[in-house]
């Protein structure tokens, strides 16, 4: 039973981030008006904002104006809810879950908009690094510290870590690409996660991240001939990973 109220609670909560995916890079309002159809602008009634069911029900289209709705919206909604599962699965109801729940939805409206814009907002990543580093000084459990002085030292050290190696890495590539490779916001983004991660984690998230990135960025690059590739999507990806599997990864490396 329980599962199932997880799950169905990331599904709601899925719904929302839908709104915020579209509105955030859009400089809109996430409150309102309410949900709305982006073809016709007609507001969509509760028995069509189903999360899952509406869309299937739908096949996809818009009641109203018949327009094709994006898979993205089914999309994140499961991915929310899968992912939220996940976390009660390894975590159970404590505040890791909770703060870890935040974390990975915000990944989630990263992904989505670094996808379709390439860029990652600053109210995400900028934000996101000051409640890292207060959420670190408030459960000090997070930084696997004892104290709230330990913690924060961590957290900081956490996101100099993370934006400087993606820093380091993007003045690298500029050096030998002759153009940018790493854009501001992968560095702010990284700089969030080892505030909220610690800097084991940061380190241990810029090492997983090319492998997800690196077969599909061959892909785009030379059959695509894509020459922007978004690299938010697998550093979220890889921090995910690091957040349920991290410390079972890292005890394979560190004493």
């Amino acid at each position: 039973m329980i599962f199932m109220l997880i799950f169905i609670f990331g599904l709601i909560i899925g719904s929302f981030l839908n709104v915020c995916i579209y509105r955030t890079p859009r400089n809109e309002s996430i409150v309102c008006p309410g949900s709305r159809c982006t073809s016709c602008k007609k507001p969509i009634p509760w028995y069509d904002n189903i999360p899952l069911a509406s869309y299937l029900m739908l096949r996809g289209r818009c009641r109203v104006c018949h327009e094709k709705i994006s898979f993205r919206y089914f999309a994140v909604e499961l991915i929310s809810a899968v992912s939220f599962l996940i976390l009660y699965m390894n975590f159970g109801l404590n505040y890791i879950f909770w703060i870890y729940s935040l974390l990975t939805f915000s990944l989630i409206v990263v992904t989505f908009i670094d996808l379709e814009f390439q860029i990652i907002p600053d109210r995400i990543s900028l934000v996101g690094i000051f409640v890292g580093i207060i959420l670190s000084v408030s459960f000090p459990g997070l930084q696997s510290a004892f104290t709230w002085k330990r913690a924060f030292l961590n957290s900081i050290i956490g996101a100099l870590a993370g934006g400087g190696l993606i820093y380091l890495t993007g003045v690298l590539g500029q050096l030998a690409f002759k153009k940018e490779s790493m854009g501001g916001g992968d560095v702010k983004l990284m700089a969030m996660l080892g505030a909220f991660l610690g800097w084991k984690m940061a380190v241990l998230i810029f090492f997983l991240a090319p492998f997800f990135g690196a077969p599909i960025g061959i892909y785009m690059k030379f059959v695509k001939k894509e020459d922007i590739i978004p690299y938010g999507p697998y550093i979220s990806l890889a921090s995910f990973v690091a957040m349920v599997w991290g410390h079972k990864i890292l005890s394979l490396f560190l004493p």
